[in-house]
């Protein structure tokens, strides 16, 4: 079992930005710039600096994908809107409403991701709750109409993810091989995380028009794992590993390296519990120390927000195996996290989480946070 570690940072969140992060922690000499397959192992210790806040005054962000030009879409979960960030002034334009959501509980607009193909077909994808289901919808954003008006009619690619009051998974992401990936909850209804006919409780793969992909475990669907509880971290490694981010009820949150047609244990196991037929996860952490939602892979390293634990974690990776103990960084600095997004190099964003209802707003929540990391 992997220990938590000890934090490198903590102390009373800031009022506002501070433009400072964490002291340093110990740490190993940086590998220098090698060529991507050169890279040295990331050092067992990390850093983490909060270069600067690149926006303020969101409401409840969830989702987060990168424009080619380096602005930001950021959706609310609430209030069913997406929201451009301008990358270096951080000023917010509303671009449109996505038709059909219905937010409650910890439903409604959460993941986005743009189309492999964006810089021509001008595609944001989005997972959403609506009155009977949650679903995975495209539609074309056009910066040439009006302010508020740019998002076309939703085409849904996938409907029939089930839907609750909780654990709605939400978080979508196309992979390296050009494939939508998408992690869904199983609402609160375990069994469904173990019923291979439902596609709630695991992580799917499918085209970007929603249809099963060759090489999927069944041929005709869209299931690629299953056994799980609520999944909204999603991210791939250098080397094309899928890493996941799971929650767990009362006892073990989870990171897990997610193989295709693997049981993940839910509800028969939850965290390392050593049994055959089901994979144990990577890491695990007291549900008080995690909640984790997204995930990103940067410098070698796993980078993991937590809600509830109110901190980032870093997971530094060997293949396939974390080199040491989780790490955690920012704790109770910006309240709750939720969004992780590597932004090239030594850059990530991280979107804080106080206004979902669950945390306790102050002044300037909810934020975009520049990060470098080590």
């Amino acid at each position: 079992m992997l220990a938590a570690g000890c934090s490198s940072d903590g102390g009373a969140r800031p009022a506002d930005d501070r433009s400072a992060g964490s002291p340093p922690a110990a740490s190993a000499s940086p590998p220098g710039s090698p060529s991507p397959s050169a890279r040295s192992a990331p050092p067992a210790k990390g850093t983490v600096t909060v270069v600067s806040t690149l926006t303020e005054g969101l409401k409840s962000p969830w989702g987060l994908a990168a424009l080619p030009d380096g602005d930001l879409l950021v959706s609310s979960r609430d209030e069913g809107t997406i929201t451009r960030i301008d990358g270096e002034s951080g000023e917010k334009a509303v671009i449109g409403s996505v038709p059909g959501v219905a937010p409650a509980g910890e439903g409604g607009l959460m993941g986005l991701a743009l189309s492999p193909s964006y810089a021509s077909d001008r595609l944001v994808y989005a997972y959403f709750t609506t009155e009977s289901d949650n679903r995975i919808a495209r539609m074309l954003y056009d910066e040439k109409k009006p302010a508020g008006q740019q998002l076309g009619a939703p085409d849904t690619v996938l409907r029939g993810i089930p839907k609750g009051t909780i654990h709605n998974g939400g978080r979508i992401a196309f992979g390296p091989d050009k494939m939508l990936y998408a992690g869904t909850g199983e609402t609160g209804d375990t069994g469904l995380a173990q019923d291979k006919d439902s596609l709630g409780g695991k992580i799917l793969r499918m085209t970007p028009d929603g249809q099963p992909v060759h090489g999927n475990p069944s041929a005709d669907s869209v299931v690629y794992s299953y056994g799980h509880r609520n999944v909204q971290g999603l991210a791939w490694d250098s080397e094309k590993r899928l890493w996941a981010a799971e929650f767990g009820q009362n006892t073990w949150d989870e990171l897990n390296l997610i193989e295709p047609g693997k049981n993940y244990g839910w509800p028969e196991v939850e965290g390392k519990g050593g049994r055959p037929g089901f994979v144990d996860p990577v890491a695990q952490w007291k549900t008080a120390d995690a909640s984790p939602s997204g995930i990103a892979v940067a410098e070698g390293s796993v980078w993991m927000a937590g809600l509830r634990g109110e901190r980032l974690w870093r997971i530094p990776l060997a293949g396939a195996e974390p080199l040491a103990d989780p790490q955690p960084f920012l704790e109770e600095r910006y309240g709750r996290l939720r969004t992780v997004l590597a932004a090239g190099g030594n850059k990530v964003w991280l979107v804080t989480s106080e206004t979902d209802g669950r945390g306790t707003p102050e002044a300037g929540d909810d934020r975009i946070l520049q990060l470098e990391v080590e």
